[in-house]
């Protein structure tokens, strides 16, 4: 038997679902409180030094933060090649803005302290602004007009296409309930963001922080509670009604799908999923408490808890599906029939289980050494701040 056989295809398929979930999860977890700070840094920061301090907080570690968008991007396009090529070229205005947003932020990182301006700084803290809050904001627009469903179909090539012109998608994906889930998506982050200055920074800083994110977890809390209601009476969800192999091949045109019902329909036939929602509302409920009570590690693993569970309770409502089409439901990707050869997801695997500890290790390191807060001292003093 061929080594890559003696796991299953609907095994490997499930076991990527997964991965991409935890690669999501672990972009959120981490560049999301860089984000967040930057989103913040105009509102808890009002000297040149406490601009500083909230900067250097997220200045050694926003890069290494990155990779976890750079490997969730690479997990789409090799394990679902269908899901990458609808998306992209779906969402291209959206994902442009979102890395032009996102180039801003190392230029911001880079440049802000070559020069003694005021004005020089302060253009470059509002580029930091807008590299932290413009990405927070359409990654959840996007995830709201992924629950909607996309306008798209499949050729009986499998040619993807997209319905509307370019401006026309990126309007389309401003609308209500894509807005409310942009609207989640920031604010779960900028409480995210806050938890980690109540943690890095001291004095001003972290008090400011503190009350910002207290609002900011309840705007998340009550936006999420909202965006659930809406998913169960205003937004129809997806079913398979045909029977599809899991070991079947990668051509969605094989299956057939009906609209109609409730996403939240999932959660009679899977109770044990909302625990997901359970984690999201307990962690922001202790993360609000504890930044009002101005406690520290405790307060950031709770913030960590809430994106968890917001992020999984959206894979997991929507399982199997992966990208619904809402003008051709037919054509909607799942995870039994969008992805990859066996040979390339067992290989992809292979490389995983190898190199995934090795970046686990390495960010744990990095985070051991750079342990301990930010001072005044520390940006004033030392040459190597930003």
């Amino acid at each position: 038997m061929i080594l890559h056989e003696l796991i299953s295809l609907d095994l490997l398929r499930l076991v990527w679902w997964l991965l991409l979930g935890v690669l999501l999860t672990g972009f959120a977890l981490t560049d999301g409180f860089d984000m967040g700070v930057g989103a913040l840094l105009p509102f808890v920061a009002r000297t040149d030094t406490e601009r500083r301090i909230a900067i250097n907080t997220i200045g050694p570690v926003w890069e290494g933060n990155q990779v976890w968008f750079i490997l969730g991007g690479g997990a789409i396009f090799a394990a679902w090649p269908p899901l990458y090529a609808v998306s992209f070229s779906g969402f291209y205005l959206a994902m442009f803005l979102v890395l032009a947003a996102l180039i801003l932020r190392p230029v911001g990182f880079k440049y802000r302290s070559k020069r003694e301006s005021a004005a020089w700084r302060s253009g470059w803290d509002w580029a930091l602004f807008v590299g932290g809050a413009v990405p927070a904001l359409l990654f959840g627009v996007a995830v709201g007009n992924v629950l909607q469903g996309v306008p798209f179909h499949l050729t009986n090539a499998l040619m993807p296409i997209y319905e509307g012109g370019a401006l026309g998608k990126l309007f389309g994906l401003l609308n209500p309930f894509g807005l409310l889930a942009g609207v989640v998506s920031l604010s779960m982050l900028l409480m995210h963001g806050a938890a980690w200055l109540g943690l890095k920074a001291e004095g001003p800083v972290a008090a400011r922080a503190r009350r910002f994110g207290t609002v900011a977890g309840i705007v998340a809390a009550a936006g999420y509670a909202l965006a659930g209601l809406w998913l169960a009476f205003g937004i129809e969800g997806y079913r398979i009604t045909s029977d599809v192999p899991a070991n079947g091949p990668s051509n969605p045109l094989y299956s057939t799908v009906e609209r109609g019902g409730s996403w939240l329909m999932a959660y009679a036939d899977r109770p044990w999923i909302a625990l997901a929602p359970l984690c999201a509302f307990l962690g922001i409920a202790m993360a609000v408490r504890g930044l009002r009570a101005g406690r520290e590690v405790t307060t950031f693993l709770w913030s960590k808890l809430a994106i968890v569970g917001i992020v999984s309770s959206v894979g997991l409502t929507m399982f199997p599906f992966i990208l619904p089409s809402s003008s051709a439901p037919d054509s909607s990707l799942t995870v039994w029939d969008a992805s990859s050869s066996q040979t390339t997801l067992f290989v992809m695997l292979v490389a995983t289980a190898i190199f995934m500890p090795l970046i686990l290790a390495y960010t744990a390191w990095v985070y051991k050494v750079l342990w301990g807060k930010v001072t005044e001292e520390d940006v004033t003093g030392s040459g190597h701040s930003y």
